[in-house]
């Protein structure tokens, strides 16, 4: 029997990079194109080309890695910062499209699970990471547990008095 495979899409605010993998992290496949965060139909555009270059037929799955307040449960972008997404159903919009079923999750959240299940934190029951791209982000697992909205440090205020954040 063939080893389940599905595709990861990790969405960022100046690339987007695609791949197959299987259960055990193995990287069958990979893309990357620059994110062109003009407008949310070229980001659109872009997100269905990175699948369309790494889909196979042995594909079961897509899941998304992406820098934005979601709500999980429908797959729905309510906000992102570095991305022209407001209140967008990702998950319908990749359905529809492609035929498959969809996860959404938080970018740093995903790495958190990815560096936790295959990495660096394999075999541990806590965790903390660091996401420095763009934007910074944060993931806490905590007693074999991911703890979801914890680690939005790039929403931390520093100083009450400081300058704003972006988004």
């Amino acid at each position: 029997m063939a080893t389940p495979l599905v595709i990861g899409v990790d969405v960022g605010g100046t690339k987007i990079r695609s791949g197959v993998v299987d259960r055990e992290g193995g990287v069958h496949a990979r893309q990357e194109v620059e994110s062109p965060g003009d407008s949310e139909e070229d980001v659109l555009r872009a997100l269905d080309a990175a699948v369309e270059a790494v889909l196979e037929e042995a594909v079961e799955a897509i899941g998304f890695g992406i820098p934005a307040n979601l709500d999980r449960r429908s797959g729905r972008v309510l906000r992102a910062t570095n991305l022209p997404f407001d209140d967008f159903d990702l998950a319908g919009h990749a359905r529809g499209r492609f035929g498959l079923p969809v996860g959404v999750e938080n970018d740093a959240n995903a790495a958190t699970l990815a560096e936790w299940k295959l990495g660096a934190g394999r075999g541990t029951s806590n965790l903390v990471l660091l996401t420095l791209g763009t934007g910074v982000g944060g993931g806490v697992v905590l007693e074999d547990r991911l703890y979801r909205g914890w680690a939005e440090v790039g929403h931390m205020v520093i100083s009450a008095h400081g300058p704003p954040c972006q988004g």
